[in-house]
């Protein structure tokens, strides 16, 4: 018991600190401060504990968990925002046409070009190219924001910087000799360079790089571009480039006006550009001025003679007569175009001709149009880019540069560009390859695109216009005579009624050449050849953009393919054809299913897949489809006459005694150009 009484003893002796008046205060105090210490201690503790888990691990955790969280609904918002817009974001080049415009809308053509008609004022066609302020707003009636695709930017920060009236210089006439083989062009333009060599170059040897630059005994100068074939003159217009200003169109007077003169004044029409005659061979025993004027009147190049604008010079290219007169003419032509240009700008131009030179690498002879070219210059050209290593003149001497309407061979490309390419100067060389190269990828999508559905095929016309709307088959006819290319243009032409034309593009006379292929391609046609062959280059051309090329042996046969052509491009006629008629004698109501008519087949066939629709007294009161058909109990795909049946209708159960089940289908009959003609 002692040391039972003991041990509490002790403890009350230890917290009482050993005085027995404070003892109980103490105790309760000692009490409070151990309390209060363990208080002190749990708070401190949880608290830090709290600051240190919020600082290392809250923190962390709200970076590491809650925030990404918030961070990645942002950037899934901004991700969504940026798909909807892109969705309703359309990359277009500009010049495309509005079958490429549908196409990349996903709407249908007809719907442009109505919206065209009504909206902007414009009528245009399916093949038809617009400019990218056309091709904004009707991307914008359909709800898309049109960018333009950066194919040429190069070409786009140059056109930035317009030049002001003070800026523009008068420069030198582009003139572009064109006519029959040996009618005289390389005579005239001979002449022309013997007679106007500087002092100095005489012992020059001239190369051949299809421009020349002379300067007159009166100080004025012109640029003249040799087009053999014209290739050049088309390939230049079947990319959009206009560089030339006046075409000197040469006639031979012993020989009239031939096939070739005939293609020059055609081409000469489409670009728009002033046309001066020159009859040449005046000297020879057997010429004839007066009848080349008739008979170029007949083709509908009035002369000045007979009251008409265009300008006319009888010359002899090989004695030198009047070719002073004509190149007068040339100048007073020039005049009247007042042509003007910066020469203190970077240079723009245009690819004449290029070929890869054994020594020199890929050379291009480019006209200079805007600026003045210098040695040292970054460029971009067609998908090539480069430095101009060096500048040549026509005679092979170096230049330091070239100023406007001056032709000079540049040396310094990466590659061999096409004829008509544009050439443009840019500040920085890794713009300029980053310009070539996305025009590369564009261009390889191009082909891709037009490999895929075929630029020009016979094919192509049925889906070209919408109902009611004139179809127009582009044709471009080459024969091996006159005769043969005019009677085949005539019975073509007499195919066209009110609701297909055939258009006649151009004909001529000799072998399918590359010349012709471009030509189609920029109008849109077929090419016919009448006992005439594509030599290689024009299958490689055809084959390359896309152009058809049919081939005949007999007139009649070219007339029956295209008749045959053009009565497909014809709508079909609509008709009904009923099939058989049933009489409902009795009517029953199916749970499920609705009202089912019980009929007799009174003559004909009631078919399943067919059309119906309900007689009531003569008068049609619904028209739709069989939803059942039965006989007895088994379901049937037709009934004959004679026989009993039940006829469920789709969504129609006000069925009655006495009605008749008229049962029809409506099928397309092909029209031909007779029974087209007389609608």
């Amino acid at each position: 018991p002692s040391g039972g009484i003991g041990i509490p003893t002790r403890r009350d002796e230890r917290k009482g600190g050993g005085t027995g008046a404070g003892a109980a205060p103490a105790s309760g105090s000692g009490r409070r401060r151990k309390g209060k210490r363990g208080a002190v201690d749990q708070v401190e503790v949880s608290a830090n504990i709290r600051r240190t888990m919020s600082t290392i691990g809250g923190a962390v955790g709200r970076r590491t968990i809650r925030r990404p969280d918030e961070g990645r609904e942002e950037i899934e918002a901004n991700r969504l925002a940026a798909q909807e817009r892109e969705k309703k974001t359309v990359r277009v080049n500009e010049f495309i046409t509005v079958a490429e415009l549908a196409g990349i809308l996903k709407v249908p053509a007809t719907q442009i070009v109505a919206f065209a008609f009504k909206n902007l004022g414009l009528m245009v066609t399916i093949n038809q190219r617009l400019d990218f302020d056309q091709i904004e707003l009707i991307a914008g009636e359909f709800g898309f924001e049109a960018v333009r695709e950066e194919e040429y930017a190069a070409d786009i920060a140059g056109k930035q910087v317009a030049d002001t009236p003070e800026q523009l210089e008068p420069r030198p006439p582009v003139v572009t000799v064109m006519g029959h083989v040996d009618h005289g062009k390389t005579s005239l333009l001979d002449f022309i360079r013997r007679a106007n060599v500087v002092a100095g170059e005489a012992g020059g040897i001239t190369q051949h790089i299809g421009a020349y630059h002379v300067t007159l005994p009166n100080g004025k100068r012109i640029t003249f571009l040799d087009t053999p074939g014209h290739s050049a003159f088309t390939a230049m217009r079947a990319r959009g480039a206009q560089v030339t200003d006046i075409v000197v169109l040469v006639v031979a007077a012993n020989d009239s006006v031939m096939p070739q003169t005939e293609e020059a004044i055609s081409h000469a029409r489409n670009a728009g550009v002033p046309m001066i005659v020159a009859i040449n061979k005046i000297d020879l025993p057997d010429a004839n001025p007066q009848r080349v004027m008739q008979d170029l009147l007949n083709k509908g190049v009035v002369l000045e003679q007979f009251g008409g604008q265009v300008l006319s010079t009888p010359i002899s290219a090989k004695k030198g007569t009047n070719v002073g007169d004509l190149l007068d003419q040339v100048l007073l032509q020039a005049e009247l175009l007042d042509l003007r240009a910066n020469p203190n700008r970077a240079a723009v131009g245009t690819v004449i001709e290029a070929q890869l030179d054994a020594g020199k690498g890929p050379v291009a002879s480019v006209l200079v149009q805007n600026g003045t070219l210098k040695v040292g210059q970054d460029f971009i050209c067609g998908h090539y880019s480069g430095r101009v290593r060096a500048l040549l003149d026509e005679r092979g001497k170096p230049v330091k540069d070239a100023g406007p309407a001056i032709p000079v061979q540049v040396l310094g490309l990466s590659g061999v560009p096409m004829a008509g390419d544009q050439f443009l100067v840019v500040e920085d060389a890794t713009e300029a390859r980053d310009i070539a190269q996305r025009r590369e990828r564009l261009d390889r999508e191009a082909k891709s695109r037009r490999t895929a559905k075929g630029s020009v095929t016979l094919e192509d016309f049925m889906a070209q216009a919408a109902a009611g709307q004139m179809r127009t088959l582009p044709i471009l006819i080459k024969a091996d005579q006159g005769g043969p290319a005019e009677a085949l243009a005539d019975a073509l032409s007499h195919l066209s009624n009110n609701e297909v034309q055939i258009q006649v593009v151009h004909r001529g006379v000799g072998a399918i050449t590359e010349s012709d292929i471009l030509l189609a391609r920029t109008s849109g046609a077929i090419i016919i050849g009448f006992h005439v062959r594509p030599d290689n280059n024009a299958r490689a051309a055809a084959e390359r953009e896309g152009v058809e090329i049919r081939l005949y042996k007999i007139i009649y046969e070219a007339v029956n393919d295209i008749r045959a052509r053009l009565e497909g491009l014809l709508r079909p006629e609509e008709r009904e054809v009923v099939l058989g008629e049933a009489e409902v004698r009795e009517t029953f109501k199916v749970s499920r299913i609705g009202t089912v008519a019980g009929c007799y087949v009174r003559h004909g066939v009631i078919n399943r897949q067919s059309k119906v629709r309900v007689v009531r007294d003569g008068i049609e009161v619904y028209s739709g489809t069989i939803a059942s058909l039965r006989r007895f109990k088994d379901d049937v795909r037709e009934v004959k006459e004679g026989y009993e049946c039940g006829i469920g209708i789709e969504n129609f159960n006000d069925i009655k005694v006495g009605d008749v089940i008229e049962c029809y289908r409506k099928e397309e009959v092909a029209r031909t150009l007779e029974n087209a003609s007389g609608h």
